[in-house]
């Protein structure tokens, strides 16, 4: 599975509640789009809120195509739902469909601009149709704008930053990221990005050491599973299904 980063409805609970509609005072607090939503006469709202609800279900059942029809049939509904499209995008990343996945991430993108979440999605379109360039200047650009304190989004995405730099040959830069952590740092950026200096000097041994340590400090799988996938993107180890396919630079 791709890090890709799935959104929710922020006010799905309310619409869920006895008084789907709520409190006047309160509804200046959601932004532009969210406000237009919960103007829609109540059939209405509730209507989105089941085929949106029946979509999230079946994306968590990996029933793509299934999704695929209930967000088309929410869409019919309200069309300014940001989640909607981001729901969209990640289905088409699990299609390989990289480019209808970007368009469905910009217009996420349009309705909420300043979303650092989908400009991370976007970024990692770029990343995994192997448009390094794209790429790299989208996760530059992220970079430079997330909080430090953002957790493991901000160490991913500098992570990517230092394979792209890789990619377009960009060396030296590449390894002043490298060396931007030690093994103090609460995420396994540091462990990867040794793992990947020694994938490019042919020492697999060395890499496998690396990327083991890091299994060993953390433990959770849902910590390690976006560093994993994103060697495997990028073409340091192999996938399930027997091998990276051969790379073909991405106009």
């Amino acid at each position: 599975m791709k890090y890709f980063i799935l959104l929710l409805l922020v006010f799905t609970a309310t619409l869920h509640a006895q008084n789907p509609k709520p409190a006047e005072k309160k509804v200046n607090d959601f932004a532009p789009n969210q406000r237009e939503f919960f103007n829609l006469p109540e059939e209405k709202r509730k209507e989105f809120i089941k085929h949106y609800d029946d979509a999230i279900r079946f994306f968590a059942d990996k029933r793509v195509f299934e999704t695929l029809d209930a967000l088309d049939e929410a869409e019919k509904v309200f069309s300014k739902s940001m989640e909607l499209h981001n729901m969209r995008g990640s289905c088409y990343i699990e299609m390989r469909i990289f480019d209808k996945a970007n368009i469905s991430f910009n217009k996420a993108l349009e309705i909420s601009p300043n979303n650092l979440n989908l400009k991370f999605n976007i970024a990692e379109c770029f990343f995994v149709s192997k448009k390094w360039q794209d790429s790299h200047d989208k996760f530059q650009e992220l970079v430079k704008i997330l909080p430090p304190n953002s957790g493991d989004i901000f160490r991913l995405a500098e992570f990517k930053l230092l394979l792209c730099k890789k990619k377009l040959g960009l060396n030296k830069e590449a390894l002043i990221l490298a060396d931007k952590y030690n093994y103090q740092d609460d995420s396994p950026y540091y462990y990867y990005a040794k793992a990947a200096l020694a994938f490019d000097d042919k020492d697999l041994v060395a890499a496998e050491k690396w990327m083991g340590r890091a299994a060993r400090i953390f433990r959770d799988p849902r910590i390690l599973s976006p560093w994993q996938d994103t060697m495997m993107e990028y073409g340091y180890i192999k996938g399930f299904l027997g091998g990276q396919e051969e790379e073909v630079e991405a106009p």
